[in-house]
């Protein structure tokens, strides 16, 4: 089966369940090749996932040089939502950015290893925790758009990180002393008192399991760049990365517009 990579669809379940999107449709339930022989080729073809034309590098996940520099799917305010201007009727495709970003947005605490800060679109909030490889998170605030979800990441980045530790997550080096409504209380009693009011009421913690049957010791990041025919026994599945029985892992993610051939035992 061949087709131009996206980001896997996930669904909340126990475990979540994953599917390979190729060509914009999710095609293959991966799930039920754990413990299989896969295969993924790439053709050495990559195409823009903006404009459709054909790229020698990826930018952005997906993007050729000159989307990457216009498209509001690779703006400034994607890694760093305080740059938002949606809610004032701004940024590089105002349609879009009224569509996405000028929408409501929660601010959430997730654990792994650590409690990292993030922001999301309120409505794709169970989706950003499943591609993050969370074991566990919870709605801090609920704001009305990105900006001030933006805001708030940015009083609480002095306190705890925003970045996912890949690997780690991987490992599933997982902290079990991690209490996320604890956490919640004490960065509550940090933020400063403007931002207090958008704490949000709901205290439910939710738990994520992933399909794995065995975690790697050592971690080692795989490229279609670099290796071009990427093969082996499935092992696992978390976050967007394929776990492979010889530690070897791949980011489906960052491989998003390369077209591939897929195969399987």
């Amino acid at each position: 089966m061949k087709g131009l990579l996206d980001k896997m669809r996930v669904s909340f379940a126990d475990p979540i369940q994953y599917q390979l999107v190729l060509n914009g449709e999710p095609q293959i339930k991966m799930n039920e090749l754990i413990g299989k022989e896969i295969e993924l080729a790439w053709t050495g073809k990559i195409v823009c996932s903006n404009c459709g034309k054909q790229t020698k590098n990826s930018f952005g996940q997906g993007f050729c040089y000159p989307c990457f520099q216009s498209a509001p799917q690779a703006a400034p305010c994607i890694i760093n939502p305080e740059l938002c201007k949606a809610h004032l009727g701004e940024g590089r495709d105002v349609e879009w950015e009224e569509k996405h970003h000028n929408q409501p947005h929660v601010v959430y605490l997730a654990a792994s290893d650590t409690v990292k800060v993030g922001v999301t679109r309120a409505e794709q909030k169970m989706t950003r925790w499943m591609d993050q490889g969370a074991s566990q998170a919870i709605v801090l605030a609920e704001t009305a758009n990105r900006y001030e979800a933006g805001m708030i990441e940015v009083a609480l980045k002095s306190m705890m990180t925003d970045k996912t530790n890949w690997q780690r997550m991987l490992k599933n080096e997982i902290n079990e002393d991690i209490d996320l409504v604890d956490e919640k209380g004490r960065v509550e009693d940090f933020l400063p008192f403007d931002m207090r009011d958008f704490v949000s009421m709901d205290d439910t913690i939710i738990s994520l399991s992933y399909p794995v049957e065995k975690y790697p010791v050592k971690v080692k990041s795989v490229s279609f760049d670099k290796t071009p025919i990427i093969r082996g026994k499935l092992v696992g599945i978390k976050g967007q990365y394929l776990i492979f029985e010889d530690e070897s892992v791949l980011n489906i993610r960052k491989h998003t517009s390369y077209e591939i051939e897929f195969s399987h035992d």
